[in-house]
């Protein structure tokens, strides 16, 4: 029986809500992916929900993404009209240009507070990013050890949170879980391959010959150059599973490979980046 990664977000609909009744208090958003995946690390309803708010994309964790596909990444979503960011919140790498970016998307914003005789308002951004794109990860980088919280603001929900991160910005880190939505099994298959997905609800061999038919096809001189195997182009998923297990020692009784023992380790080494800069998936 095949098995499709699924998700059942029963409380996707309050989160939505949630970010609406939010965004009245915000000045912009900013909105984290998986620079590996980023289509399929996002919520499609998020434009609708944000509206004409100006749109802040970070595209994290680019140390483990192709540089190349990074770019044609960067210029798909600033064609929709977005601003886009480059960056890995683990490391603080580019986060140093967030608060100039902040700058200029609300330029406009910051001259009408100075002709209304506010000219040290606060620039307010909200946060949001689906499960394991990083967005806790850029909120403690951004606000520091201290995490120092802003005081309360009237009519916040008190599940929000307000962060300030200095330079006269705060950051809202939304309330809630926003999932992905999709209908296509190969958006659930990326977001296991980069573990969003709890890899004990998974069978490790089904999800490994995905990831390498992936792998295969776009990256077989990484395959070939990380095992110190040659010949992977026009290897059948498994077949190439089983040749990896073999370089690796991966025996059981008989001389039978461990395919199982041999899948969580491709997956290991694809997420610590062991297999080179990889992204699995390229704009239209």
């Amino acid at each position: 029986m095949e098995q499709n990664v699924q998700w059942f977000p029963g409380h996707m609909a309050k989160t939505r809500r949630l970010i609406k009744e939010s965004l009245p208090l915000v000045d912009a958003v900013t909105e984290l992916l998986d620079a590996r995946i980023p289509l399929s690390s996002r919520n499609p309803e998020l434009n609708e929900l944000i509206g004409n708010k100006p749109h802040i994309i970070l595209l994290n964790k680019c140390d483990l993404a192709d540089e190349n596909a990074t770019r044609r990444w960067v210029s798909f979503f600033e064609k929709q009209g977005a601003f886009v960011l480059p960056v890995d919140c683990r490391s603080g790498k580019g986060l140093n240009k967030y608060h100039t970016l902040v700058r200029t998307v609300l330029k406009d914003k910051i001259r009408s507070n100075t002709e209304k005789g506010m000219p040290g308002k606060a620039l307010r951004v909200m946060v949001v990013g689906i499960p394991n794109t990083g967005k806790s990860s850029f909120i403690n980088r951004m606000a520091g050890k201290a995490r120092a919280k802003v005081a309360d603001k009237p009519g916040v929900t008190r599940h929000n949170q307000w962060f300030a991160i200095g330079d006269g910005v705060e950051l809202l880190d939304t309330p809630g879980v926003l999932w992905p939505k999709f209908d296509d099994p190969a958006v659930g298959d990326k977001l296991a391959f980069i573990g969003s997905v709890k890899d004990t609800i998974l069978d490790a061999e089904t999800m490994a010959v995905r990831l390498l038919e992936v792998l295969i096809s776009d990256y077989p001189e990484r395959l070939a150059q990380r095992y110190k195997i040659s010949g992977f182009q026009g290897k059948e998923p498994f077949e190439a599973l089983e040749m990896i297990g073999r370089k690796r020692g991966m025996l059981i009784g008989g001389g039978e490979i461990d395919t199982e023992r041999a899948a969580v380790m491709l997956f290991d080494e694809y997420r610590e980046g062991k297999l080179g800069k990889i992204t699995l998936e390229m704009p239209c």
